[in-house]
């Protein structure tokens, strides 16, 4: 079951999650700073007022086929890969993005602007996104025996909380050791 969320929030969630698991940080998907000054350089020649968000269509792109390659459980959802409804309205806003950039202007910088030392959790909380509870749940939060996944607990709905816990449970992952978070839906809410 899908209640209601906030695209925006799941926007950014997926951003900094994004950032954090680049060959310049984490080292956990195959782009190196794209949504840093690096790929700002490449790409606004092409997208002069744009090339933000080609940034982060093309690093939410190699995140998603890591993850799907690294860890896909059937019936599972993971940040990158969420029900269909919810999908579908996370791209019927890009538009709408694309029609605000400036809203987005400082949120990319402080993307650019993430250090390789930066801890997951501690850039959630300092944009907001994530409340002390979060990250009390997600440092209770253990890695699979093969070292690849994280399993939250059944969920029933998804919603803000679902898709914090999914973003932020990559925090328990390691520099160069991807652990993909993950969610059942409970029976009753397929």
């Amino acid at each position: 079951m899908i209640d209601v969320f906030d695209v925006e929030r799941l926007f950014k969630l997926r951003l900094y999650v994004a950032r954090y698991g680049e060959m310049d940080n984490a080292r956990w998907w195959n782009t190196n700073g794209l949504l840093g000054p690096r790929g700002a350089a490449v790409l606004k020649r092409g997208f002069p007022v744009t090339y933000s968000f080609a940034q982060a269509r093309i690093v939410f792109t190699v995140a998603r086929q890591r993850c799907h390659d690294w860890f896909d459980p059937p019936g599972c959802l993971t940040l990158w890969n969420l029900p269909a409804a919810v999908e579908d309205q996370f791209e019927a806003h890009w538009s709408h993005w694309l029609d605000d950039v400036e809203q987005w202007r400082l949120v990319f910088a402080a993307l650019a602007k993430m250090s390789p030392s930066s801890d997951l959790l501690q850039i959630l909380a300092e944009f907001d996104l994530i409340t002390p509870a979060q990250i009390e749940a997600v440092q209770k939060l253990r890695r699979s025996a093969e070292k690849r996944a994280v399993p939250l607990s059944v969920i029933h709905t998804v919603n803000d909380e679902t898709l914090t816990l999914l973003a932020a449970g990559f925090a328990r992952g390691e520099p160069g050791q991807l652990a993909v978070p993950y969610a059942r839906l409970d029976d009753a809410a397929q």
